[in-house]
């Protein structure tokens, strides 16, 4: 026989199909109805035996700063600098935070006694004191109390509402007033706390400040007596500067200038007088005439005397000569008087030499005098500078001690009010409304869950349904050609299945299996399978029935069909048409019988069965033989198309000796049964083996719309025309 064996390639995983989860939820929706159902009733259940609660508010109106009895400049320990939005934002987050802090809880549960309260507690119920009393002392009621505080800000306001869940409406009520209550007494506690560690603080700060300024006005008043200065004047930063001193410097410097200015005026005097001396003749008047003091005083005198004796020296010269006794006394004279002259002149300038000598020694003194003045006002400089540091430091002290001192009063007279930024706007009233368990909106809620959990369980069981159920299925993760489908059929009263299709020939299920028909000549239209081996990936698949209703509607076309029962293992053929068992396949192998006696006819004209025959201890050593192939040979000169129902590919290889002698094999995979797995196991071993694959048939597929489905052009049939063909065969 020719290999016409095809190895189809691998499969892939397909891609997601919207459709195919769409007909599960419609194929499961009992399940998700019942899924739903129970989730209502456990949580209207749940629901109903929670217990009641209650709620109430209280509005607070928070500012920012409170209420300013006292001037702006005194301002409190607690800044109130919150100018922009971050930290306006940021205080009400912290008060937020305050009115939850189990400080606020605290207050609450001790004004209120609640952790000798056994209804707020919850223990109630414990009738034994002993045991209630422990049940007590174990529940922290400020946990309690802060775990039933909600904080709720109101949008662009300073309005905050403080909201308390309790299980009973009066006793919300009460909470909320109190927390309220504590979070206005907390916020001045606060306050206070806060003010009376600053003013403790201060009143140290003051104290060492003090004596810190007290000890600067000593070491002030010390300097001042080791300094020696009593005296002083206040100038420029208030420095000591004794005026002694500076009026004695003063002074010695400008006597200083007058005497070096006389100094130098009798120098240019005494330098003039040598200077006409020595370029003057030895006449005295002749230089006596450059000087000033020449026409003052004694020296004009003289210098008149001289200027008449020499004139009459003159006169007499001109009576008598130089050596007559009157010329001579006259020349005596004029010595006399011009001696006299020139003492005199001598003397002047002798005196004017002794003024120079008497400036110059004043000014050697007054200079001793100015620098002594001098290193007195740098001593004087050196004094200053610590006093001026005293002095600071004295100031500083003094500054510090006043400063302190202000804000010390101002804390002391902050801290005597009892205003707050806090006030009540709407006392809490209890609601006799409980707020939770809100039922509708459980039984809504617990009606979706379970709508939810539903359709997750479905599509679960879908991602986790690993069988064949659809064509897609088939095809893309098989790898096979689908061939077509059988719906699950429906034995009437006291009848089977097989014969289904010859009892309703217009029925969708000889529909479909037409179709299958159809499909297998249009395989290979220039060489028709003769021979086909129908087998299964296991057992219970349906490939009997397939072989039987497959071979009616091939012998309705007038085709000469056997059915051949090769299952050596289970034979079924024989039952479905009624017909004995005692000689068939196995028989006519071993060489017993004829074809004439072991072929049946059926009741479907062209239809013909070869049964199974006696079984066989080694049926597949038995259809590996020749004689078996020679029967075969046979068979197909009797027989236009030969139909073998094979055992399963799984459990035993008897379909895989008959696929080697055949045209081609034909699997059938029960719908939703059929694991991929094991089908994939089946079509590898027929690939191991060479053999040829017609294709896949799915069997007792549901045609409702199960997994996969895709069967509508049936379902439209059955609408159009099967009804009536059902009427008629019921009739």
């Amino acid at each position: 026989m020719e290999d016409t064996s095809t190895e189809a390639p691998e499969a892939n995983e397909p891609a997601l199909d919207v459709m195919q989860y769409v007909r599960a939820l419609w194929r499961r929706k009992w399940l998700i109805v019942g899924v739903t159902a129970v989730m209502v009733l456990v949580g209207t259940l749940y629901t109903l035996r929670q217990p009641k609660i209650y709620a109430a508010s209280t509005s607070l109106i928070i500012d920012v700063a409170a209420p300013r009895v006292l001037d702006t400049d005194v301002k409190e320990v607690m800044g109130d600098e919150r100018s922009n939005y971050w930290a306006n934002k940021e205080y009400y987050q912290t008060q937020n935070e305050v009115i939850t802090s189990r400080a606020v809880a605290a207050r609450v549960v001790d004004h209120l006694g609640l952790r000798s309260d056994p209804a707020f507690l919850g223990v109630e119920g414990i009738q034994d004191p002993e045991a209630r009393k422990k049940a007590m002392a174990s529940i922290d009621a400020v946990s309690l109390v802060r775990s039933r505080i909600n904080v709720i800000p109101s949008a662009n306001s300073r309005v905050v509402r403080i909201a308390v869940e309790d299980l009973e409406a009066n006793r919300a009520a009460l909470l909320a007033n109190e927390v309220a209550e504590a979070y206005i007494a907390e916020n001045q506690a606060l306050k206070l706390k806060t003010t009376e560690g600053a003013s403790a603080w201060l009143e140290e700060r003051l104290s060492e400040l003090g004596s810190r300024a007290s000890a600067s006005e000593m070491d002030l008043y010390k300097f001042k007596r080791s300094a020696d200065v009593l005296s002083m004047s206040i100038e420029g930063k208030g420095a000591p500067q004794p005026s002694t001193a500076k009026q004695a410097y003063d002074k010695y410097m400008a006597e200083l200038i007058n005497v070096r200015t006389k100094i130098a005026a009798l120098q240019a005097r005494v330098e003039a007088m040598r200077q006409l001396r020595k370029s003057a003749s030895p006449e005295a008047e002749h230089w006596a005439e450059g000087l000033a003091e020449a026409g003052e005083g004694a020296l004009r005198d003289l210098r008149t005397k001289v200027l008449e004796q020499r004139t009459a020296c003159v006169e007499l010269s001109e009576r008598y000569l130089s050596e007559h006794p009157k010329m001579q006394e006259c020349q005596q004279k004029l010595a006399v008087v011009q001696q006299e002259l020139r003492r005199s002149l001598e003397n002047l300038v002798l005196g004017a030499e002794t003024d120079l000598s008497a400036a110059q020694a004043n000014e050697r003194n007054l200079l001793k005098l100015v620098a002594g003045a001098k290193a007195e006002a740098f001593q004087l400089t050196e004094k200053e500078i610590a006093y001026q540091k005293i002095q600071r430091e004295a100031e500083n002290d003094q500054r510090l001690y006043e400063l302190v001192l202000k804000r010390f009063k101002e804390l002391e007279l902050s801290g005597l009010l009892r205003t707050s930024n806090v006030r009540v706007l709407d006392a809490a009233l209890p609601n006799p409304a409980p707020v939770r368990p809100n039922t509708r909106s459980a039984i809504i809620l617990f009606f979706l869950l379970g709508l939810m959990g539903g359709v997750v369980l479905v599509v679960g069981l879908e991602l986790l349904d690993a069988s064949v159920a659809s064509r897609a299925d088939v095809e893309e993760r098989l790898g096979l050609s689908f061939i077509g489908a059988m719906p699950p059929l429906k034995a009437e009263d006291g009848a089977t299945t097989d014969l289904f299709i010859h009892r309703h020939p217009r029925s969708p299920a000889a529909e479909m299996c037409r179709a299958i028909r159809t499909n297998l000549l249009f395989m290979s239209p220039d060489k028709p399978f003769r021979t086909v081996v129908v087998s299964s990936a296991g057992p219970s698949e349906g490939k009997s029935t397939v072989v039987i209703n497959l071979g009616m509607v091939m012998a309705q076309t007038g085709t000469r069909v056997l059915l051949m029962d090769t299952d050596m293992r289970r034979p079924r053929l024989h039952k479905a048409f009624g017909v004995p068992d005692d000689m068939g396949v196995s028989s006519l192998v071993v060489g017993e019988g004829s074809l004439e006696r072991a072929i049946k006819s059926t009741d479907v004209p062209n239809l013909f069965v070869l049964p199974c025959g006696p079984l066989p201890p080694n049926p597949a050593e038995l259809l590996h033989t020749r004689a078996f192939s020679e029967l075969l040979g046979k068979l197909r000169e009797r027989f236009d198309c030969i139909l073998l129902d094979s055992p399963p590919l799984g459990p035993v290889s008897d379909a895989l000796v008959l696929s080697k002698q055949a045209d081609g094999i034909l699997l059938v995979l029960k719908a939703g049964r059929t694991q991929r797995e094991q089908a994939k196991r089946a079509i590898r071993s027929l690939r191991d083996v060479k053999a040829r694959v017609i294709g896949a048939l799915l069997n007792h597929v549901d045609m409702r719309g199960g997994k996969g489905s895709d069967y509508s052009t049936y379902n439209y049939y059955r609408s159009y025309g099967g009804e009536r063909d059902e009427q008629r065969t019921a009739s």
